[in-house]
């Protein structure tokens, strides 16, 4: 007896009691559901809510693998062990087994800690409701490794995963029903929660953190220097990276969010695919450049000097901007969100370009937190539903308007 024949008949002794919802989800995640239409029309498709999930997972995954080496190949050039990489994305010092262990053997943990509380969740909420498990958390199960530090705590990890899991989502009634994103509600819990651990120069290099502690316990270690380009642009601190180094993901920050190359191929797959609104993504990127190119403006002018604490992030290329931080990732996983964005099209070149906008607005003038797009998406979030209602309210009043000179 095969497993699939097994799970069946779990799932008919179990069918109709509370355990049913666990036992289903296993059944579908694993292979494809046994019911069938049984009246009516019905409209026949490939695509649905797991089907979708795991579509954005395989978008995610190249940042996910290119993340595991990042953590390693920015620990060991911390320390002195290799040399920057000179030959670009193909770099042989780059693509070693070296740097991908370390950052496997860390990251791992963050993830089965991300989908095993998560999961958790979602099966206990499933079983005291009576409703079925929802496949939403496929997606924010992986989001969440990849948008915060490498050295972060995993005690502090289960807490923001629950927190964001119960109050973000299953409050409101689950997938479908939450007002913000999941994944971003977590992350600015650990943020606010836990703000030495989600900034700094230390948390974005594996070590950083055990290293400084060293050096405060009277050690003779030398420190390791794990800032990242916002973090000294904020403090006005001169760009020690290239271009090229922004643009494949040769820097420090959040484990998924450096490669803007992989970013775009996520992003043109999702794209492809129709998961992802290419007018959200275009909007967010004309609203981030509008706001740069302003702030560049302002300084061309003289308005802020050197002195100034903006000047650093004010004076930076316009269109660097892009390049660093999670702008990119923000923009393609988590500011398309189909639950949590607008729904209309105008809605949603709105939506997408006040997130561009706000992003660059926060990254400016909050040095404190030059990591803007976080807060940029959750506010839109809350408004999403009010951009779509002004919107279709709008279309309602020119078609009565048309219909009124039509009869005229």
């Amino acid at each position: 007896m095969g497993l699939k024949q097994n799970l069946h008949n779990i799932r008919e002794k179990y069918k109709g009691t509370k355990m049913a919802p666990a036992f289903n989800a296993l059944h579908t995640f694993l292979y494809t559901p046994n019911d069938t239409a049984h009246g009516g029309t019905h409209i026949k498709a490939a695509d649905d809510l797991k089907r979708t999930m795991n579509t954005v997972i395989m978008a995610l995954v190249p940042c996910l693998i290119f993340g595991m080496f990042n953590a390693g190949y920015q620990h060991y050039l911390a320390v002195g062990e290799i040399e920057a990489v000179t030959s670009g994305f193909f770099s042989s010092e780059f693509w070693t087994l070296q740097n991908f262990s370390l950052g496997f053997w860390k990251i791992l943990p963050i993830l089965l800690i991300s989908y095993g509380v998560g999961l958790g969740i979602e099966f206990l909420f499933a079983v005291i409701k009576g409703h079925e498990v929802e496949e939403g958390y496929l997606v924010t199960g992986m989001l969440v490794p990849l948008i915060v530090p490498i050295d972060i705590p995993l005690w502090m990890l289960v807490v923001a995963v629950a927190f964001g899991v119960v109050i973000g989502k299953e409050v409101f009634g689950g997938t479908g029903m939450n007002i913000l994103n999941p994944a971003l509600t977590i992350r600015a819990f650990l943020f606010f929660a836990y703000p030495t651990w989600m900034s700094g120069d230390k948390v974005w290099v594996e070590g950083a953190t055990e290293r400084a502690k060293e050096i405060i316990a009277g050690s003779n270690a030398d420190a390791i220097s794990g800032e990242t380009i916002l973090g000294g642009l904020a403090q006005s601190h001169p760009i020690d990276y290239s271009v090229a180094d922004m643009f494949f993901g040769f820097i420090p920050g959040s484990i998924g969010e450096t490669s803007t190359l992989l970013i775009l191929l996520g992003g043109l797959f999702l794209i492809f695919t129709k998961i992802g609104s290419w007018r959200i993504m275009l909007s967010s990127v004309i609203g981030a450049l509008v706001m740069g190119y302003i702030f560049n403006l302002v300084v061309a002018a003289g308005w802020i000097t050197e002195t100034s604490n903006f000047y650093g992030l004010m004076n930076t290329e316009f269109w660097h901007h892009l390049l660093i931080g999670g702008m990119a990732f923000g923009i393609v996983y988590m500011a398309t969100d189909p639950v949590t964005a607008s729904q209309t099209n105008k809605g949603k070149w709105i939506y997408g370009f006040l997130i561009g906008f706000i992003s660059i607005m926060i990254r400016v003038f909050n040095p404190a937190y030059p990591e803007g797009v976080m807060l940029a998406i959750l506010l839109m979030n809350v408004f999403a539903p009010t951009i779509d209602h002004y919107v279709v309210q709008g279309n309602v009043k020119r078609r009565l308007k048309r219909g009124k000179l039509k009869t005229a």
